[in-house]
């Protein structure tokens, strides 16, 4: 996809630019670029194939930085505010250790003229190795999704998992998407239209911490920005991280009428619709949707225009109208209510044998749920269709040529003619590793039935499910920075033909949707080796290391607070202003009760109260048809094709545990830096907009460490009126007359 006219001139202007071109005949001048503008502003278009990759700094710094960072996101998943560490700091804090170890460890070199020959310090830190340490430090950064599994299973339900089976789902998962990512290497990573946003921030940050740049007068080399923006995110977040955490969400208008149900219901930026809520924070308003200095602008307008037709159309609309008794339960919630709008409890309704005890469940009454929420499951369902159909439109010819044939000449970019050089990883290695995850997820499914509940043929349909939709999600991630989740539609199929096995239904959701995830994953990796110039091969044992790495000390972490935080996610129980939480783990309880153990045809079909959401499926399908056709009548209005509807409409998939505050205030920045700054400051874009972004995250993740290290873990909390976040007390209370709600009037 072309976003703007093709820029020739390098980012950098280099003076030892021709030492680092390849030799001919991979050298190309700057006639050649990407055909993606923001590719050719930050993409060097050279090589240097004689640099050192798998070092011995690479395994060891690359492996630590995996640890750290597969630990603190763990560690920091369970509380409110789940703190996510990007691989980004890992990606700076590793450059004074890289040249450190170039400078102190012997240069010797180990059986010298034998096969086996090695040394420790092959010469100066580089920026492949750099990359590579990065790849390894990704792994981490990424959440282990499985974890949720052995979270719902021993926490919410209070069921037995053994640790080792435990380990065999979460290593199982993980690996599952190497098999997806080799088989659409060629579709997702070698199309330059295939340009993966975020993948910019950090090939900025390389060549910020590499690259030697005059500083321009009157202006600031980009090393120097980074400094300073770093400087700056690492000192204010001890503002919002513990002095004044209110400003993670600044919801004003609840202030002005602080007794008015209405007014913090629209309000509220953490339990309402958050009109006027602002949060001053990076990490919440990065949090769920990414760096919005990494959306490009028609992705940010996408998301935008979803969020004001479910948040501000939809949902009010519904609300008071009171669709499905809408009034009856919060408008923004994912609890799950009785007809009364009190707490389900849901330990009434489990047999012995963790299975629904039907009789149980007819005493108790159906289950209910917030208009918002159904609205949102709604959404997820029209995502889904409105993926495939838009792919198939959009992208379907292009798709259909690359599976006839080779790349032809003319379908290569620049980068893709430089990496021609390097050994490419065999198509049968991937597939290896997928028959034999495959084999080893079904017995681990069938010999631990007890505990996990799912039969071989439902390993065998989320395996099915997964190779179908990692493609079309895939091109939609690669080109707007915003992945469809394929968790809703998994449940739903699960839960109609294997109803009332909760743990069976969530196991089948990851293998279903965390395999799809990790595969483009895996494939956004790639692409960021593609921009480097790294050998296919070294990024390949990069990410099995790394994945591998991560899973174990994730789940190890996860076990260790499981078994020592008392309560843990237990909101009745917890004190009030304790931070394990648990939000993310409870939206996955919740949907567990919602699609596993209560099933779909309850809820959302024939015997449920909401059935008419399932009309979502057909609208999803509709809409991006409706988009191509108008694109077709009016080919000349250009700014029709980058109408995105799996974007549009899958702007709430994560709302809950996203709220309006983190849409609110990513949309304003998305803004100031996809349009204002990209159309009238191209050139300070071009320099510092990826810079900042990897700035924002590295202090921020540096300070909040430094915060939970020195004074979360002693307990030391400030207790004012600007402790509480939101500040909105009343946005979740019931306004219609007679309920009655701990802590809310009664109407």
């Amino acid at each position: 996809m072309t976003i703007g006219p093709e820029i020739t001139a390098p980012l950098l202007h280099n003076k030892n630019h021709a030492s680092v071109s390849s030799p001919s005949p991979g050298n190309f001048s700057g006639e050649e670029n990407s055909p993606i503008e923001q590719v050719a502003l930050t993409v060097p278009i050279t090589d240097d194939p004689s640099l050192p990759v798998v070092t011995f700094r690479t395994w060891t710094l690359g492996s630590l930085a995996c640890i750290l960072l597969s630990f603190l996101n763990q560690f920091f998943w369970y509380r409110r505010e789940p703190l996510s560490l990007t691989s980004i700091s890992a990606q700076i804090a590793v450059v004074p250790l890289g040249h450190l170890m170039a400078s102190v460890v012997t240069d010797r070199v180990f059986f010298k003229g034998r096969r086996c020959e090695f040394t420790l310090n092959p010469g100066p830190f580089n920026v492949k190795e750099h990359v590579l340490i990065t790849i390894f430090a990704n792994s981490g950064a990424g959440n282990v999704y499985a974890i949720h599994i052995v979270s719902t299973i021993k926490v919410f339900y209070g069921k037995d998992m053994s640790f080792w089976v435990a380990l065999l789902v979460v290593l199982t998962t993980q690996v599952l998407g190497f098999g997806w990512a080799g088989l659409f290497r060629r579709y997702l990573v070698e199309p330059a239209a295939m340009w993966w946003p975020h993948n910019l921030v950090q090939v900025s940050l390389f060549r910020a911490l590499h690259e030697k740049e005059e500083r321009p007068r009157g202006g600031l080399t980009r090393n120097q920005f980074f400094l300073i923006a770093f400087t700056c995110s690492f000192a204010y977040y001890v503002f919002p991280g513990y002095l004044f955490p209110m400003l993670s969400s600044i919801s004003w208008v609840c202030w002005i009428f602080p007794a008015s149900v209405l007014v913090h219901q629209l309000g509220s930026g953490l339990h309402g619709l958050g009109i006027g809520a602002i949060g001053l924070d990076w990490s919440s308003i990065s949090s769920y949707l990414g760096s919005p200095l990494a959306s490009p602008w028609f992705a940010t307008a996408n998301v935008a225009v979803g969020f004001v037709l479910v948040m501000y159309v939809i949902t009010p609309v519904a609300y008071w109208l009171n669709v499905y008794k809408a009034r009856t339960f919060p408008i923004f919630s994912d609890g799950l209510f009785t007809s009364t709008g009190q707490s389900y409890n849901i330990s009434a309704i489990i047999d012995p044998n963790f299975r629904l005890d039907i009789d149980a469940y007819e005493r108790e009454g159906p289950l209910h749920i917030s208009t918002f929420f159904a609205i949102n499951y709604g959404v997820n369902f029209a995502c889904l269709t409105a993926t495939v159909v838009h792919v198939l439109l959009f992208n379907g010819r292009d798709i259909w040529e690359l599976s006839k044939s080779a790349f032809q000449e003319k379908k290569a970019d620049v980068h893709t003619k430089l990496m021609r050089r390097y050994k490419q990883v065999p198509g049968w290695w991937f597939i290896c590793i997928l028959v034999a995850n495959i084999a080893a997820t079904m017995f681990t499914c069938h010999y631990y039935n007890d505990q996990l509940q799912l039969q071989w043929w439902g390993v065998l349909l989320a395996c099915g499910l997964a190779l179908f939709f990692t493609l079309p999600v895939g091109v939609i991630y690669a080109t707007t920075n915003q992945m469809p989740a394929l968790n809703v539609i998994t449940e739903y199929i699960i839960g109609y033909l294997y109803p009332g096995y909760p743990a069976a239904n969530i196991l089948f959701k990851v293998y279903g949707h965390i395999s799809m995830k990790q595969g483009i994953t895996f494939l956004e990796d790639f692409k960021l080796g593609h921009y480097m110039k790294v050998a296919p091969r070294a990024m390949f044992m990069a990410q099995i290391a790394g994945t591998i790495i991560a899973a174990l000390v994730h789940l190890g972490t996860a076990w260790w607070l499981m078994s020592t935080i008392p309560d843990i996610c237990d909101r009745v129980l917890l004190p009030a202003d304790s931070p394990w939480t648990c939000p993310g783990d409870h939206v996955f309880y919740d949907a567990s009760v919602i699609w596993g153990l209560v099933g779909p045809r309850r809820i959302f079909g024939d015997l449920g109260y909401y059935s008419a959401i399932n009309w979502f499926f057909l609208a999803g399908a509709i809409a991006p048809a409706l988009v191509w056709l108008a694109h077709k009548t009016f080919p000349t209005k250009q700014w029709i094709r980058l109408i995105t509807m799996p974007v549009l409409l899958g702007t709430v998939v994560n709302m809950p545990p996203a709220t309006a505050v983190n849409f609110t205030s990513w949309i304003l920045i998305g803004f100031a830096s996809g349009f204002v700054a990209y159309r009238y400051y191209r050139s300070w874009w071009s320099r510092h907009n990826y810079v900042l972004s990897g700035a924002l995250d590295a202090g921020l993740a540096f300070m909040a460490v430094i915060l939970y290290l020195c004074l979360g873990m002693h307990h030391v909390h400030l207790k004012w009126w600007g402790s509480s976040p939101d500040g909105c007390p009343l946005a979740s209370c019931s306004t219609e007359p007679g309920v009655l709600i701990k802590g809310c009037p009664l109407l």
